[in-house]
């Protein structure tokens, strides 16, 4: 069976699938409409209906556009999840309590490993993949700069 992409979502159930579970092993849809209602998220934990693909506690992923001037305000940090960010087209700085990275070519990359607070500035229009492991409910957290300074007894960056 032929299915576009840019159709509505469609799964299909595995012919042989005995027990009735109702799991589908393909599963097509769009990544900004399917994580508009979790800032761009659309898998992970957080998709709560059984026989999902997407809902899983093993990896999260995110696609989303962001505009120039755009800030992250607050540190955020995962407990647990190691993250990575592709960038498909734009340029993103993406601030660490001791350094930064600049995302300014298509398919750049940074991974950081759990606990290491991150933010980030758009320096233009830009597409980016976010990939995180495992995937957690309460994981994530958002702190304010002197929580973080206290945390790793550094300056951090003004951004």
């Amino acid at each position: 069976m032929k299915k576009k992409v840019h159709d509505t979502h469609g799964s299909l159930v595995h012919p042989e699938d005995s027990q009735n579970t109702g799991t589908s092993w393909v599963f097509s849809g769009n990544a900004y409409n399917d994580g508009a209602r979790q800032r761009g998220w659309f898998v992970g934990y957080f998709l709560e209906q059984a026989g999902d693909l997407r809902s899983t506690v093993s990896i999260e992923v995110k696609w989303r556009a962001y505009h120039a001037g755009e800030k992250k305000q607050h540190w955020g940090v995962s407990r647990t999840a190691t993250t990575l960010c592709i960038l498909i087209k734009g340029n993103i700085t993406i601030w660490f309590p001791m350094t930064e990275c600049v995302l300014s070519h298509e398919g750049d990359y940074v991974i950081w490993p759990a606990g290491l607070p991150h933010r980030w500035t758009i320096a233009e229009d830009a597409l980016v993949l976010t990939i995180r492991w495992p995937s957690i409910a309460g994981d994530y957290d958002e702190q304010l700069q002197s929580e973080i300074t206290n945390l790793h007894g550094g300056v951090l960056p003004e951004t």
